[in-house]
């Protein structure tokens, strides 16, 4: 299961009075605690402790985040990282190059931001950044105090008022309000739910929906009318300590003990209570400063020593106790103070059914519904607590303390990166051209162009950290022995047998996927027949020499090139009978020699060196041969598949500005490299994206200079076990498909997605390492940044907290439209608003397909690639699709955020009769697919607004809301949910409030459309691809007929783009069909699984949710035949099936809802999920770019676990 790996041998055993054994031989004595004859701590054969005293206490490591194989280029030398005046979130040399760069909304290397004043905004908050709330009882004391807070009323008027909880805990009551006293008030047991955010029609009307954040607004359901009291704070935190006391009323209220005084001590003051203990040696009740500020900073490590002494001053202060003694009550206060995170804690107070810990279900419930991870049991969760609580007494009896839970989320089982994508995982039998290669360009250089020197050990680094294309640059030496050096660096030679050693040595050190290698060559006819034979005899049998197929028409896959290093360079002609030959060098080798001041007689008209090149070393060049480019006409009539041209950046540029269909074509054919342009004297970087958008494979990248462009390049690459390889996304490789690579809209056939972003908060955050300012303190703002094509590139910006500022809380969330995730990468970037000289603090890039969702932490790195220890974000992440939805983990149903016109994606007219006539014909199938999605999304966001969660919520969080309302009421309703029919029903037993029977009815609008989907998929699948398969038949002949048809020049070019464009429009609308098919039967076995999961039982009786059953058995799916498919409606509203009665509709304006606890009833036989048909085969072979059919596992292998 990914995600959750509880078999590693981690352990958080520390300092725990019930492991503490006698000293033994190679045990780590405690710094601070222990001196010759005290107790030592010996962790577990095979374990690490999470919670070591200090980094010089024990010999046991803290875990780092990075340090799991991911290299990074961390050796550079300091003196070239930092960056000098107002610059950028690049933080390189990194110049902008007129005209090269295409604008697509997002800085690129940092010009715009030079360019612009960023205006300081700050963050002024109510609750001072030294009052954390770090106990339910310090949130029900600052109920107590009150707050001011505004009013908002029905007609969207707001209003100051005081609020504040009563001291029995029992009322909430505003003031002042033209209400009676006795009026202005709420009972806390009439309170059905809170909600966090702007989740009622009140909030969310337009007349206020933009003039607050949604963290800073939450709503009260009360009563038995289910009414809203609609509130607005200052903050954020604001907002989480009342969510956060309120929900903990509600849910414990009426089992509570004193909370303001309790009268046992709680389990995490119990374990540090005893933490205390051990480190009192002279058992005199105190220990000294010192001792006390190294305990607690080696319990969270990146803690400042000087905010430890602090706090422990400030306590001291208020008792009126003043020296270098620490008592036990001052040192549990300081911990609680100092080690709890308010943000964690609120987290955990909301899963929790026990006051401030997590038990095993509890766990369960938090890991499955908000971290989306599939197949959770009780078992598993009881191992994680085993594995990450601090105290014995928690781990004995199953529970998760904060402490436990914040170590948790902070594991590598809670990173942002998914673990699948750090090993190997795409498909790597493809063409060589359909992937992007990780690739370096003058890899020998330590600097610039001009000053550096060249460093054999760069040559380790590039390969190290997946480099898979790596260029040699050959001249003449001394003594017949060639020498590898870059423009103007001859004092640094580098001689070219020890740079091939080195390249045999490490070229599959860290991929053994094939390398190739750029020879660029200088030499002599006597020194080529040298380096040949270096080459030969140095790289032996991993040098591939077989000749190219010529029955081929693609590329070797990396599968077949294991191991195996691929020479790019000229060749002779295949018939050439002499022992060398005259070759042209138009590539970098021309840019090379005229700027060391080549001979100008060597050049002829068309611009191109003339070389002379040997038989030897042209018999080495096989699958990369270098060709001249000369237009796209040329190279798709004439070029063979293992011919490669070279591209100047400038060139490149200009070809995907003005040609960005043919580039991307000429593309999934042929491999291309981008290589700087020689103005870059001071080797700074290229957008990689600009030519990846374009398909281009091969981007050289200047490996030692770091910067935006770097993180860009070395996030990218991590997606695919950092091999160097990444697979393309599929309509940049099939054969008949149309994508422009300056596409700024929607693609055809391409689901975009929504990316919902959290950034809650930092810790540990650093003083940039470049700063001239004094002190350390730091006023930390964030950059969210969306890379890929032009229609997705987009940035957002936090506001900048300057309490605080080592660990801030930002509470902030943005949204981003995606739409080409398979190109697509996301940046977080932190910076300092209060620097002299350096802004940067710390950076993290990621591919948008290799996020997890759920609550992240993001670990950050330096500069220079290096991950700052300790130094992470607290994130959010939940990924729709294009108007929200979801489900249990990361792609879900999309559903829409306003109301408005339904849009087709119909075919283009390309001009040719018979192909017209046969794309005219699938109209109608294209609306039908476009009508059975949108009726699902449209019924799927009413149900999820009445159950008062946002669109991106997944249908487990629905149907544990829904059973929450239920429970919380003191009516008592009988509902039943039949889980014994293939479509599970939730009927009402007896009279139910109206807003519960709306609730019942979206669910049964939701179910219906579902089933009309399911259903009627296979159809129109069949008839979108059959249409697909005769368009794909004209596809030889098509420049034939349109010829015949009178097309010539541009409206020929233009028929052939409106075909391709057809051609994917019915590849991609078949595609979103399939992929929607699958994702309401994963509907379906998500309210199978939550509710069973719930405390639902077979004879109806009453169970609360805090009481969960065992975890269920996977249903077994019933084979039976589907019934006959219902014809969908071409309204926008949810279509409905012609043998089903029509379910009540839901109106138009949701209300807010909360129910009364009913009686939850479920049927408790395994449900008979609908098979999904077959559908018929094709006669033939598929054309290039089909898509598969829906087969009955494909459809159903979700459904058969929970």
């Amino acid at each position: 299961m990914a995600g959750l790996h509880a078999s590693e041998a981690v352990s958080g055993h520390f300092l725990d009075p019930a492991i503490v054994a006698s000293p033994t031989q190679g045990a780590t004595n405690v710094a601070g605690l222990n001196n010759n004859d005290a107790a030592t701590f010996q962790p577990p054969t095979g374990t690490r402790a999470y919670l070591n005293v200090s980094a010089a206490a024990l010999g046991v490591a803290q875990p780092v985040y990075g340090a799991d194989g991911v290299y990074t280029n961390g050796r550079f030398k300091e003196h070239s990282s930092p960056r000098i005046g107002r610059g950028s979130r690049d933080n390189s040399a990194e110049r902008s190059l007129g005209g090269m760069n295409t604008p697509c909304g997002i800085m690129k290397d940092g010009s715009k931001q030079r360019q612009q004043v960023r205006k300081k905004t700050v963050s002024f908050s109510s609750m001072p950044s030294d009052r954390k709330i770090n106990s339910t009882a310090a949130c029900m004391a600052f109920m107590m105090e009150g707050c001011e807070m505004k009013k908002v009323r029905s007609n969207s008027r707001m209003y100051n008022r005081y609020f504040l909880l009563d001291p029995d805990m029992h009322w909430l009551r505003w003031e002042p309000s033209k209400k009676d006293s006795e009026k202005a008030k709420l009972e806390i047991k009439s309170i059905k739910e809170v909600r966090l955010g702007k989740k009622t029609p009140v909030l969310r009307s337009n007349g206020l929906s933009d003039q607050f954040p949604d963290e800073c607004a939450f709503s009260i359901i009360y009563g038995d009318n289910y009414e809203s009291l609609d509130l607005v704070a200052s903050t954020a935190d604001v907002v989480s300590t009342w969510v956060m006391g309120l929900r903990y009323l509600v849910s414990y209220g009426r089992h509570s003990v004193n909370m303001v005084e309790p009268s046992q001590p709680s389990l995490r003051t119990s374990w540090i209570g005893s933490v205390f203990e051990l480190a009192d040696m002279e058992k005199d009740g105190h220990i000294d400063l010192f001792r006390a500020t190294q305990i607690i900073k080696g319990l969270n490590p990146g803690m400042k020593e000087s905010r430890i002494e602090l706090k422990f001053k400030e306590l001291q202060k208020a008792k009126d106790q003043y020296g270098e003694d620490i008592n036990g009550d001052t040192f549990v206060e300081a911990y609680c103070e100092l080690c709890t995170r308010p943000e964690i804690f609120f987290l955990l107070v909301q899963f929790s059914s026990n006051k401030e810990y997590l038990d095993s279900k509890d766990l369960m419930l938090f890991v499955e519904v908000e971290q989306g991870v599939e197949g959770v049991s009780e078992d598993l969760c009881r191992d994680l607590v085993q594995k990450y609580e601090p105290s014995a007494e928690g781990r004995a009896k199953g529970y998760l303390s904060i402490d436990g839970f914040t170590h948790y989320l902070l594991s590598s089982e809670c990173h942002i990166f998914d673990p699948q994508h750090k090993r190997v995982c795409q498909d790597m039998s493809q063409p060589l051209s359909h992937y992007y290669i990780n690739a370096s360009h003058n890899a020998s250089l330590l600097e610039d162009h001009f000053w550096g020197s060249s460093d054999i050990g760069s040559y380790i680094r590039a390969l190290r950290m997946g480099c898979r294309s790596l260029e040699v640059i050959a001249w003449d030496g001394p003594d017949s022995e060639p020498v590898v050096y870059i423009g103007s660096s001859v004092a640094s030679q580098l001689a070219l047998s020890k740079v091939l050693d080195v390249i045999n040595q490490y070229a599959f050190e860290s991929s053994e996927y094939p390398l190739i290698l750029c020879l660029v060559t200088h030499c002599c006819i006597p020194q080529q027949r040298v380096l040949a034979q270096h080459l030969k005899k140095i790289l032996g049998d991993k040098l591939y020499t077989e000749p190219p197929s010529a029955n081929e028409h693609y590329l070797p896959c990396p599968e077949k090139l294991k191991g195996k290093i691929l020479v790019k360079g000229k060749r002779l002609p295949p018939n050439w009978a002499d022992s060398e030959g005259e070759v042209t060098d138009e590539e970098e080798g021309l840019e090379m020699s005229q700027r060391v001041g080549g001979d100008e007689k060597e050049f002829n008209g068309l611009g191109c060196r003339r070389l002379r090149l040997c038989r030897e070393l042209s018999d080495l060049v096989t699958l990369c041969k270098s060709v001249q480019f000369r237009d796209f006409e040329v190279s798709k009539r004439d070029q063979k598949y293992w011919e490669m041209c070279s591209f100047n950046e400038v060139d490149a540029n200009r070809f995907a500005n003005e040609f960005p269909e043919d580039f991307v074509c000429y593309n999934k054919r042929f491999l291309s490299r981008v290589y700087p342009t020689p103005m870059r004297i001071d080797a700074s970087n290229m957008n990689p994206q600009d030519f990846w958008k374009c398909g281009c494979q091969i981007v050289a990248m200047n490996y030692q200079t770091p910067g935006l462009m770097m993180d860009l390049n070395l996030g990218w690459f991590r997606q695919n076990g950092n091999c160097g390889y990444v697979l393309r996304p599929a309509i940049m490789r099939e054969e008949v498909s149309y994508f422009s690579a300056n596409a700024r809209d929607s693609l055809p056939g391409v689901s975009a997605q929504l990316l919902h972003i959290k950034v809650i908060s930092g810790q540990n955050l650093p003083k940039p390492r470049g700063s001239a300012a004094k002190g350390d303190v730091v006023e930390p703002y964030i950059y969210v940044e969306i890379h890929g094509i032009p229609a997705d590139c987009a940035e957002q910006r936090t506001k900048t907290v300057s309490q605080d500022g080592d660990n801030p809380i930002f509470d902030e969330s943005f949204e981003f439209q995606i739409n080409l995730p398979e190109l697509a990468a996301l940046r977080f970037v932190v910076l300092d608003d209060d620097y002299i000289g350096d802004e940067f603090i710390g950076q993290y890039t990621i591919p948008f397909e290799c996020l997890q969702p759920g609550y992240r932490h993001v670990p950050l790195q330096s500069l220079t690639g290096e991950f700052l220890p300790n130094t992470t974000l607290f994130v959010h992440v939940a990924i729709t699709n294009r108007r929200g939805g979801g489900k249990a983990h990361k792609r879900g149903l999309s559903v829409r955020k306003g109301r408005k016109a339904r849009e087709y994606t119909s075919t283009k007219t390309t001009g040719i009769k018979v192909v017209d006539e046969l794309f005219r014909a699938s109209t109608q199938p294209l609306r039908e697919a476009t009508d059975l999605r949108e009726n699902v999304q449209n019924a799927m966001v009413s149900f999820k607004e009445l159950c008062g969660l946002t669109p991106a919520a997944n249908m487990k969080q629905c149907i544990l809301t829904v059973s929450t309302w239920l429970v919380n009421s003191e009516r008592a309703l009988r509902v039943t949910v039949d889980l014994s029919q293939a479509y599970p029903v939730m009927e009402a037993q007896g009279p139910i409030p109206e807003l519960l029977r709306k609730v019942l009815n979206a669910y049964d609008m939701m179910i219906q459309t579902s089933r009309t989907l399911i259903e009627s998929a296979d159809v129109v699948y069949s008839k979108l691809t059959q249409a697909q398969r005769a368009g794909l038949d004209f596809h030889v002949d098509l420049h034939r007929i349109g010829a015949k048809e009178g097309l010539k020049g541009r409206k020929l070019q233009k028929a052939m783009e409106s075909y391709a464009w057809n051609i994917t429009v019915l590849k991609g609308q078949a595609d979103l069909l399939k992929h929607a098919k699958s994702e309401a039967l994963d509907t379906l076995r998500q309210i199978h699984c939550a509710a069973q999961s719930v405390g639902l039982t077979k004879n109806g009786a009453l169970q609360s949710p805090q009481h969960h059953p065992p975890h269920p058995q996977p249903p077994q799916t019933q084979h039976q035949p589907s019934p006959q498919p219902a014809q969908t409606q071409h309204q926008p509203q949810p279509a409905q099936t012609q043998h089903q009665p029509q379910p009540t509709q839901t109106q138009s304006q949701p209300q807010p809802m909360s129910i009364a606890p009913p009686q939850f009833h479920t049927t408790p036989q395994p449900p008979s999920y609908p098979q999904a048909q077959g559908l018929p085969q094709a006669q033939q072979p598929r054309a290039a770019g089909l898509s598969d059919t829906l087969s009955e596992s494909e459809m159903v292998n979700e459904a058969d676990s929970c």
